[in-house]
């Protein structure tokens, strides 16, 4: 005995096939296999990709060096580790959190001054 549900479903595949007739449905379902065959290929690269990618990073030691800004453009932490410099702190192994607030501290003992 079929529910209410599989009536819908009955119902929906008729209107699909009045629709657009018998011709199309084998069209329409190999669509929907190569729709799935493209998604299920996009996955495995995907997968793929970020497994070599987590494998080369894992085995790789070097660091990749950041392609370098344009002399005349300065970043924020190029300004600071400046300003440091010029206060004579030592900012090897700091955070910039650390050396700002050593900034801020130097300043506040210079500008007592």
């Amino acid at each position: 005995m079929l529910d209410g549900l599989d009536w819908i479903i009955v119902g929906v595949i008729a209107i699909v096939i009045i629709m657009w007739g018998p011709q199309k449905i084998p069209e329409f379902a190999r669509s929907l296999g190569r729709a799935k065959g493209e998604f299920e290929k996009a996955q495995k690269d995907f997968a793929n990709a970020a497994s070599t990618t987590e494998s080369t990073a894992a085995t790789a030691n070097v660091a990749v060096a950041a392609p370098k800004p344009s002399p005349t453009i300065k970043t924020k932490d190029d300004m600071l580790l400046e300003a440091a410099q010029k206060l004579g702190i030592v900012t090897d192994g700091k955070t910039r959190e650390q050396i700002s607030e050593e900034i801020s501290a130097k300043a506040k003992l210079l500008s007592a001054d």
